[in-house]
């Protein structure tokens, strides 16, 4: 359409993204406003405070099932009277526990190596067969900190900007992309309304409007349509990658009356379900819990759905002593960009700056990324004042001379560079995995296990090859035969023959995967608009074996096509906006070496969960 037609505002500074990155960033400069509003005064409503507007795809900003444990030193910067009791969901750290779990039905895949170390340490494991690290590392340690839900952390956030009027914080209003001149940033274009899922316009059309600001301040999380377009104009800077990825699968629990867990409890586990696969579990107060697991990118399974291996998890002795009986209240998933330092974008550049998990902030050695997310806004929220009092504009050079410069003086850039080449080794196993991220802890990143990391498509095998190592390739290909021809994913009918047992619905807390889009909330796809999942080029998804994108799809959104092959179906009314599938895409895209055959735009909805 003719852009002079769509409507267009303007305002000082527009926000993608409603995190704890833009939380940190807007109520530090919130306080900068009430201490000084003469700095603050708006340059395009002269008089008035500065015009900040964010802008958040989900429908509310607290949607979505995210627990996390933090230490909260930026947190208490910001904020050094803050008390735990002023939200809902939040406890300080009262026990930290590490467990390593011992497989019960002999169904996990693990090195021969792994099992002999199993065998020295089996003497000492418990009856629910779990033992406990003797000893955590002061680099895995959050006492003192916190455990809290980040939507229930952000929606207390929120309240308190709105609540003053130095911000406005827009949900359900996706950012289609960036507005750009040349390599300047001038604000950012609101989706369009009122199209078909293909994105031509309807009879009720309306144009998404243009937002005029001297700042666009980005902070839309790992798979973020305004930092993906970003990535592709500017590129990376030299040698950066972004190859480690993890989909978190996440659910809130009632915990059962007589369980003895306390509230401020952190357990995290090892080894089980898969050695890859991390857990935790964090207890909160009024007998509610936050738990999940974490399969990460380096887990070369085709069959890699997080959901099963979540049900299998809950279900281990060691946990399901406290989980029986227990009730689901919510459930959901997220896409973890574990890159770090690798994969650092340009932070800044004329008119825009990077703030959160996208900006390369999350540790993965401390396992820790919220209380990083909110000490990148936080300093941007500073270098904006400066720039503010020093009436300097919004350049590239002026940004770096502040946020950047910040940036890198802070604990946050000291600690990011311990963690950069942490997880490295685990893409030669679990044990040198783990081996490298303990000499990285322990000598502050100066020793670690080397290896180049690799994307999923690059080092995940189709399911014949795959699971012919444990299965007679006959057999395999008859398995197969007979998904396809039932228009199933694999996952299950491979994970029943390598001897996972079934899993007992309860219909309280074991329940269907589809089920556990409708409790505690649901999936909307709000009509009007396009659909957020495309796949590139429909002949490379023809001649996918793999198909990756199927069995990682956390709400079952993209399934397997009935017509016996072509482009995997995507039905929007189940997709959690997760955005596993655009790092597990099993085929290279030809233009973009670095990207699968998947894009993954802006979108609205998602997962409502009011629990949350």
């Amino acid at each position: 359409m003719d852009d002079s037609l769509r409507p267009v505002m303007d305002v000082d500074i527009a926000c993608v993204g409603f995190g704890p990155a833009t939380a940190g960033f807007l109520k530090r400069l919130s306080m900068h406003m009430e201490q000084d509003p003469t700095t603050c005064e708006s340059r395009v409503m002269p008089g008035m405070p500065l015009q900040v507007l964010c802008y958040e795809r989900a429908d509310d900003v607290g949607f979505g099932v995210s627990g996390v444990v933090t230490k909260g030193r930026a947190i208490r910067e910001t904020l050094p009277d803050f008390d735990p009791a002023m939200v809902p969901t939040a406890a300080p750290v009262s026990r930290e526990k590490v467990a390593y779990l011992f497989d019960p039905h002999g169904a996990s895949r693990k090195s021969g190596t792994l099992k002999a170390l199993e065998k020295l340490v089996m003497p000492f494991r418990n009856k629910e067969l779990a033992f406990h690290l003797p000893w955590i590392p002061p680099f895995l340690e959050k006492h003192p900190g916190y455990v809290f839900s980040i939507g229930q952390f952000c929606s207390w956030v929120a309240q308190d900007i709105m609540g003053r009027g130095t911000a406005q914080i827009w949900p359900a209003s996706p950012v289609a992309s960036a507005l750009m001149e040349g390599d300047t940033v001038c604000g950012v274009r609101m989706m369009d309304q009122g199209v078909d899922k293909h994105g031509s316009p309807q009879d009720d059309f309306s144009p998404g409007a243009d937002i005029h600001a001297a700042l666009t301040v980005v902070g839309d999380g790992p798979v973020g349509a305004v930092s993906s377009q970003l990535d592709a104009h500017f590129g990376l800077p030299e040698g950066k990658v972004r190859n480690d990825w993890a989909v978190g699968m996440k659910a809130m629990v009632e915990l059962p009356a007589d369980c003895p867990l306390k509230p401020g409890t952190v357990l995290h586990t090892i080894g089980f379900p898969e050695p890859e696969i991390f857990g935790y579990l964090y207890v909160y107060p009024d007998g509610i819990a936050s738990l999940g697991i974490f399969v990460p990118s380096w887990f070369d399974s085709p069959g890699r759905t997080a959901y099963r291996y979540l049900q299998h998890w809950m279900q281990h002795p060691y946990l399901w002593q406290y989980l029986k009986g227990g009730t689901l209240k919510s459930w959901g998933a997220k896409t973890l960009g574990e890159w770090g330092l690798h994969g650092e974008p340009y932070l800044v550049g004329n008119g825009y700056a990077r703030i959160g998990e996208n900006s390369g902030s999350t540790n993965v050695l401390t396992n820790s990324g919220v209380d990083e997310a909110w000490k990148t806004g936080s300093l941007l929220a500073d270098a904006v004042f400066q720039l503010l009092k020093e009436n300097k504009p919004f350049t590239k050079e002026h940004l770096e001379a502040t946020y950047v410069k910040s940036r890198r003086d802070s604990w946050l850039q000291n600690e990011a560079k311990a963690a950069k080449n942490a997880r490295d080794g685990f893409q030669k196993g679990f044990i040198r995995g783990m081996m490298g991220t303990g000499l990285a802890g322990l000598t502050n990143g100066r020793i670690f296990w080397p290896a180049k990391s690799k994307t999923p498509f690059q080092q995940v095998p189709d399911a014949l090859e795959y699971y012919s190592r444990f299965i007679p390739k006959q057999e395999v290909e008859s398995i197969l035969e007979e998904c396809a021809r039932k228009a199933l994913p694999i996952h299950d009918a491979f994970m029943d023959r390598l001897g996972w047992p079934s899993i007992s619905f309860d219909g309280k807390l074991l329940v269907s995967q589809q089920d556990a889009l409708l409790i505690g909330g649901k999936v909307a796809a709000n009509p009007g608009y396009e659909d957020h999942v495309k796949f590139k080029d429909p002949l490379l998804c023809m001649d996918c074996k793999a198909r990756i994108c199927i069995e990682a799809c956390s709400g079952q959104a993209i399934q397997v096509n009935p017509d016996g092959g072509g482009v995997p179906m995507f039905e929007r009314e189940k997709c959690i906006h997760c955005g596993a599938c655009l790092w597990n895409c099993s085929r290279t895209d030809p233009g973009n070496p670095s990207s699968g055959n998947i894009r993954f735009i802006a979108g609205s909805g998602g997962l409502h969960s009011a629990e949350n």
